[in-house]
This record gives C-alpha cells, structure tokens and sequence, in this order.
C-alpha cells in the first residue's frame, strides 16, 4: 500500500490535530459560531481575476499552468525532505514561486475591504496585507485593509496562549503578538496576530460574517515579483488554522480547470461541509495528512504495480494529493505501469511522442478518445478517484494532447519515489476533510448541483 499525503498543513507531528483543535476551539477571545460558510473560488485565468490576460490562448494558458506546476513540485519535494527543528516549523511556499491555481475571494473588517488571498493548502495561517505596509503590493480591488479604521478589528496580547504558536511568535513593544512568517525562498511576510470578522458571500448572493477570526495582519512583506495577491489563505491543520477556528471542516470542488469561466468552484467551510461520497480514513503523519492508496486501474484492468511502491519506508514512499498543482506526478514504478497500458490502448491507432518529458499525441481529446477507459486511484475502504479522459489528458495545442500525468524522477533521482496527486486528477469532485472523525470524502459530482 502506498501512502498518500494531503498536503494541507505544515505542522510536524509533535502538534496534533487533537491538540490544535483543543486550543483552537477554547480561545477566550473567540465567539465563531460554526455554519456553512461558502465562497467561489475565482480562477486564475478569469476575466474577473488579477492573473487574467486577454490575448491569452488556450495553449498559453495551458503552458503557464505546467511550468507552474513544475515549480510546485520541486517545492513541495524541498518541503518535506527539509530536516526540520523548532524554527521550521512554518516554512512554506512563498506566494510568489508559482501562480496560484485558485484564489479565495472574501471580505474583511467593518467596512469591509474586498480580498482575493491564495488558496494555499500548504500552510495554516490566513494573512492579509495590512496598513500601514512596508514593501507591500499595489491592491488590486478596493483599499489596503486598514486596522485603525475597522470596528471590528482586535489585537492580540503576546501573553494570550495562541501566540505561543503563532509563526515566531514574539511580543513587540506594545505588547502585541508578533508573527513572522518565513518561506522556502524570499523574505517573509512579518506582521501582528489579531483577530477580525470575516464576510463570505453566501449561494443566495447574501453574506455570512464571522467575527473574530485569528489573522496575521503583515505590515512588512518581501519585495514579491507577483504583485497581484492581497495574502494568503491557509487551509491547513495548524491552531491558528481557519479550518480549525470554524469547526474543523471544509472543502472544495472544482470543475474543469481548463475552463476559466467556470462560475461554480468554490471552497466551503466549517460544519455545513458537504461530507458524501466514499471516505477514506484520514491521519496526520508528519505534519501531513495522510491516506492509503491500494491500487490503480485502467478501466477494469487492474495495474500490476511493483508490491514495494506501496509500502512506505522512512520517507521515501510518499504521495500528496495538493490543490496547488494541475497534472499528477507519480513515482517510477507507478508511471511505468500506467503509461505502458495507456500506450497498449492507443498506440494502434495514434503515434506516440514526448513533449517536455509528457507523453502526447496528434489530436482531439474530444475525438480521438472517445471511448477511452476511466483511470481509477483506489485508496483503502474502498473509495476511488476516478479520472475521466477530460482529468486524464490536457489539449497541450488545437492539435496535440498530452497525458496530464508525469514521471516525476526525470527531474532526478531524488523524485523516484515521490508522486503527486493534482487538481486535474480531482476535477469534477467535491473533495471533503473531516479533522475530528478523520476522514476524506470523494463524491463526483457537478459543482453547480453543490448549490441546490
């Protein structure tokens, strides 16, 4: 069996999710009341999002999206081989190593200031721009939030239990708690822990407030080369997690990500997560969450797969199921098996080529895979992923498309063992975390229909 990580926190084992929830859910300060909180995700390539470029074609879009991905890879492999101590804690991506897939749309303080933050499952904490702001970005929709003017707004004392895990936690001159927030690369986004209400938009076009929500509100970020994000919004386990401040709950469901105009991705949080579908069991190892993948198959042709690739020793054997990241990168023994029955389907009727180190073919997904099994990710108690040709191949130009699926040690020896389950692998999904029962739900279905 293989295990899979979800790649959701950056928290090492000796913070569990008992613990973060215990602390989370008994801050004196805290008033949330959980509910179904939903908010669209706004994809990068939207006409309403910061990323949108209007002489983009689809293979632009599509080669943005791999190199980006590529970038993702390397870091989440940096990430979890790093050795970590105590100040390591919380490392993460910095925001700007890659464009971001999705971002979460919300508002914040009273009145409220607009935020298009990035959807980031590799860290826990949501942090915003703040002024006053030192190498700070240029916002791109209303004005920098700025706590002097927010009824709502509350600084947090560095005496309060949950500075003593915030990211550096340390008391300024004033007594307040102070957050610095380091990255794998560049400098780090430096600033108070406070709390503020939040306002999400609700299906009915209403909105939901939730008050006092734990923030890091930076006052002093590097000089980014992406200039286009407001902050970050962490969805991982940690105790200043959001997911855990509301209930311990959320999830997401994208549609095609190849489809910018898509109006029906959205992220849900708290109790009134959408938990259906197979589940599979859910455990946090080594900071990361964690499931237990049995198998794949190819229609009803079950892959024979090298019984080691499905055993994890030390840290070698590992895959992470992220939503930072569009194709699926798999361990050696694991491509092999799927390109070899991949090529044994098509290679009678289509001629093979590499292109960039994916495997492709001259044509139409739409035409010339008509008919083409299903690929299924098994993961143990019985749920299954299951990739349809739109999840499975990429239209990498109107003329040539691609398997969405790599070979992740052709960037080294080092990745031999190491896959990744992208977004693409997930579309059509409503893909749910339950911390407290710990489980993960898969249920197929039309983002649309989550609405109803």
């Amino acid at each position: 069996m293989d295990t899979v990580f979800v790649l959701v926190s950056s928290l090492p084992l000796i913070f569990s999710t008992h613990f973060a929830l215990t602390v989370a859910n008994n801050l004196e300060f805290s008033s949330i009341q959980p509910t179904r909180l939903v908010t669209k995700l706004i994809h990068r390539d939207s006409i309403v999002s910061p990323y949108y470029r209007s002489n983009d074609t689809v293979a632009d879009r599509t080669e943005r999206t791999m190199k980006a991905s590529l970038a993702r890879l390397s870091y989440l492999y940096a990430k979890i081989e790093r050795d970590f101590d105590i100040n390591d804690l919380w490392l993460n991506l910095h925001p700007s190593a890659s464009e971001p897939l999705f971002l979460v749309n919300f508002s914040m303080g009273q009145p409220p200031v607009p935020q298009l933050a990035i959807m980031d499952s590799g860290s826990s904490l949501l942090w915003i721009q703040c002024a006053p702001c030192k190498s700070c970005s240029q916002q791109i929709i209303g004005p920098m939030f700025d706590p002097s003017i927010s009824s709502t707004y509350g600084s947090l004392s560095c005496k309060n239990i949950i500075c003593r895990y915030a990211p550096s936690g340390e008391c300024d001159s004033s007594s307040q708690c102070v957050y610095n927030q380091t990255y794998v690369e560049g400098l780090p986004s430096v600033g108070v822990i406070a709390t503020e209400q939040l306002i999400f938009g609700s299906p009915d076009e209403g909105t939901n407030a939730v008050n006092n929500v734990i923030f890091g509100c930076s006052h002093r970020n590097g000089n980014y080369k992406d200039t286009r994000f407001t902050g970050v919004f962490g969805l991982g386990s940690g105790i200043t997690s959001v997911v855990n401040q509301m209930g311990s709950k959320f999830s997401y469901c994208i549609g095609n990500i190849a489809d910018p105009d898509y109006s029906y991705n959205q992220l849900v949080l708290s109790e009134g997560a959408n938990m259906e579908g197979y589940s599979t069991p859910l455990d946090v190892v080594d900071g990361h969450y964690q499931v237990i993948l049995e198998g794949i198959s190819v229609g009803e042709t079950r892959l024979v797969i090298d019984p080691s690739t499905f055993q994890r020793t030390g840290k070698e054997r590992r895959a992470i199921i992220d939503s930072g990241t569009a194709p699926t990168w798999l361990a050696e023994n694991e491509y092999r098996a799927l390109e070899r029955e991949v090529r044994n389907l098509l290679d009678r009727f289509l001629t093979p080529f590499m292109r960039e180190s994916f495997l492709c073919y001259r044509g139409k997904v739409g035409q010339d895979l008509v008919g083409f099994p299903a690929v299924t990710f098994h993961f143990a108690e019985g749920a299954d992923l299951v990739v349809d040709t739109e999840s499975m191949f990429y239209q990498a130009t109107p003329n040539i498309f691609c398997m969405a699926v790599r070979q992740a040690s052709v960037y080294g020896k080092d990745f031999k063992d190491f896959s990744v389950i992208g977004l693409m692998a997930q579309q059509y999904y409503n893909v749910a975390y339950d911390l407290n029962k710990h489980k993960l739900f898969f249920q197929r279905i039309d983002c649309e229909l989550l609405d109803e």
